[in-house]
């Protein structure tokens, strides 16, 4: 399979993060591995944890990794452990050899769950390390892409997207797993539902993320259904027969595993009139759809376009989010009166309400709620935006513009 340059590679590589230990983390089969052996060459030392005789001898002696690395006689080593959070104790080790010897050691750390660094109060060497995120594929990645109008991303001089270009169907149907789009349509269909059933339920069983797995494959399918919105713990209770608290916990192992972001209430503190409850979004519309059961065809874009739509624009801009920094925040806003705004792009200079509309021929009713946004913020929101299916931007009027969803 072929080799793609990745957004994540420009804040990698950057002279600033040089001399910190990378902890890049994200759901499986995001590319962390490929990624790690592109920018590693032949010259890294490599540790793939997922690897069961490399697992068990770390496992059994975490102090091997020292051992090892110290008996290596080169004056700079790059050094790559993937799936760290499998063997938790290596991060002490990493302190250890990264205080002891400044410069010489480089590391590069994976890791497809938080949960387990978490739940060990594992060593994530504050301080030392800087994060990093590798989601699936955003459209800058892609080949041909026009200029953004809404999000540009800080890829570094001379990047340029190489991985195949896609249509808006593709993307609602099939995600943007790296893996995945490079596969003919035939079996696309074969490894999203094998994603599913082999990590979803199988690997988070195995590792003891829950306990009743009966349970949590109801809740998979049902809170597939409703990504992208609003969460209503109740009512998915009473529907799926699963405890409140259980329900809690099981969106919190989506969280941990990078499988799921819960999208905040933008103005929820202090406003009485502002609903509060946050929406959940499954990180890829193909694993969605996977996770759902659903037929994966043509029919499904016709029964449900708006909301994959709606997933999929949330997605785009909550990747370039992870991948910008925490000065980037996605939220959506909602009024107790019903007026909504699907997204709400938070960056550190101006806030930026987005309206979603599967719509080919945008006008000014399908903005009223952004206008509303806008006089709401005045101090915040100066412009807004509506992403959708027309065929170029149009100005629909003084301060909103709609898009087409590839110029996003």
């Amino acid at each position: 399979m072929n080799y793609y340059p990745r957004v994540a590679e420009t804040g990698l590589m950057s002279a600033e993060s040089r001399v910190k230990v990378h902890l890049l983390f994200g759901a499986r089969q995001t590319g962390k591995s490929t990624l790690l052996r592109k920018i590693g060459g032949s010259d890294a030392l490599f540790f793939n944890l997922q690897e069961r005789r490399t697992r068990l001898e770390m496992e059994r002696d975490p102090h091997a990794l020292t051992q090892i690395l110290e008996a290596d006689s080169r004056d700079h080593l790059m050094v790559c452990v993937d799936e760290i959070q499998k063997v938790p104790a290596l991060l002490d080790e990493v302190q250890f050899l990264f205080d002891r010897n400044p410069g010489r050691y480089e590391f590069f750390l994976t890791g497809s769950s938080a949960r387990r660094l978490k739940t060990t109060s594992a060593n994530l060497l504050p301080g030392r390390a800087h994060l990093f995120h590798l989601c699936p594929l955003v459209l800058t990645e892609r080949e041909g892409t026009p200029p953004s109008r809404v999000f540009p991303l800080d890829t570094g001089p001379g990047f340029r997207g190489l991985f195949p270009s896609t249509t808006l169907p593709d993307l609602l149907l099939f995600g943007n797993l790296p893996g995945v789009t490079q596969e003919p349509p035939a079996s696309r269909v074969r490894t999203l539902s094998a994603y599913v059933e082999l990590y979803l339920e199988e690997e988070i069983r195995r590792e003891a993320l829950v306990r009743d797995v009966g349970a949590f494959q109801q809740f998979l399918e049902l809170a597939a259904m409703e990504s992208g919105r609003t969460m209503h713990l109740t009512n998915l209770s009473k529907e799926s027969g699963v405890a409140v608290a259980t329900l809690r916990t099981f969106y919190q192992v989506l969280e941990d595993t990078f499988v799921g972001y819960r999208i905040p209430a933008f103005g929820a503190a202090g406003r009485k009139r502002v609903l509060t409850t946050p929406r959940f979004l499954f990180f890829d519309t193909g694993i969605r759809n996977a996770a759902a059961r659903l037929q994966m065809t043509g029919d499904l874009l016709k029964t449900q376009m708006g909301l994959l739509f709606e997933n999929w624009v949330g997605l785009e801009l909550l990747h370039r989010c992870l991948h910008a920094g925490r000065l980037w925040r996605l939220s959506y806003w909602r009024t107790v009166h019903g007026a909504e705004v699907d997204y709400v792009l938070e960056t550190p200079r101006e806030v930026i309400p987005i309206e979603v509309k599967a719509t080919e021929s945008p006008d000014e009713s399908d903005a009223r709620h952004i206008k509303l946004f806008l006089d709401t913020y005045p101090d915040k929101a100066k412009r807004g935006f509506v992403i959708c299916r027309c065929s170029a931007p149009r100005k629909l009027t003084e301060t909103i513009e709609a898009i087409p969803w590839n110029f996003l």
